[in-house]
Parts: structure tokens; C-alpha cells; sequence
């Protein structure tokens, strides 16, 4: 199994509908994705947002990644966020890691996303913690094949 935690922060009120909507794309794209077993979407506030998922394995989160809805709004993550990370790990259990989990892990082994704009806690590497309270998150299911 591999989990991959996201964290995005929009940099503009102007570019939310347009990134909300390539959201709601990739939601229903993951779900139905080949080797996806389940995750989160967590709407934080100043605009950032996180997804947790978890995967069969490498190569079915790389073909999630690399194709549909997701492969086309990356390129326009550039523009859109000052602030971009993502880390994958291993779990040691077969239930979606809790937020923050995910949080630790994307401190401890994040990585950058180039962004046109980064803001200061970007260049930084500097990652609030995800609200939980008031939480505006979203449980995802992999939609089973018949």
C-alpha cells in the first residue's frame, strides 16, 4: 500500500471556482481510479486544501496522477497556489491514516511543488496544521467495479 497526503493553498479568491471545479473532477475521477482503497479531501481555512489517499500500490497512484481530470489540472497548480507540498510513505496499518499523521509525514518528508508565486512559508517549508475544527472534508470510497 502507498498513502500520499496534498497540500494547496490557492493563492487568490480569483482562482477558487476554477480550482474548486477541477476539485469536484478529480474527486469523481479518483474514486473510480484502478488500485485507490479510500481518502479524504479536507478544506482548511486561508484557502488551502489537503487530500490523504491511499493506494494499492505506486504505479496505480502514478496512473491516477498521470492521466484525466488530475493530469490536466496539474500544469495550472503552478499559476493558482503559492504554497504546494506532498509526501508518500508506506502505512503500518490498512485504514487511511488520520490527518495528523498525514500532517507528520508531510513535515518530516514533503516535498516542494514548483509554484510561479511562492509565498514566504513556502520557500520556507513552513505547513500549518490542518483544522479539524470546524472540519469541511469529504471521505472518499473507491467505487468497486463489477
Amino acid at each position: 500500500m502507498l498513502a500520499s497526503v496534498t497540500r494547496l493553498r490557492v493563492r487568490s479568491v480569483m482562482n477558487l471556482p476554477a480550482f474548486l471545479w477541477k476539485t469536484f473532477l478529480s474527486q469523481s475521477q479518483v474514486m473510480a481510479a484502478p488500485g485507490f482503497q479510500g481518502g479524504r479531501l479536507l478544506i482548511d481555512s486561508g484557502r488551502t486544501f489537503w487530500t490523504l489517499t491511499v493506494w494499492e500500490n505506486e504505479p496505480a497512484m502514478k496512473a491516477f496522477r498521470g492521466s484525466g481530470a488530475h493530469a490536466r489540472v496539474m500544469p495550472r497548480l503552478v499559476e493558482w497556489c503559492d504554497e504546494a507540498a506532498y509526501a508518500h510513505w508506506d502505512p503500518t496499518e490498512d485504514s487511511i491514516p488520520s490527518w495528523p499523521d498525514a500532517y507528520d509525514r508531510l513535515v518530516k518528508q514533503g516535498r516542494l511543488s514548483r509554484v510561479a508565486h511562492p509565498s514566504a512559508n513556502h520557500e520556507a517549508g513552513n505547513f500549518a496544521k490542518p483544522r479539524l475544527h470546524p472540519l469541511v472534508g469529504v471521505d472518499l470510497k473507491a467505487r468497486r467495479r463489477a
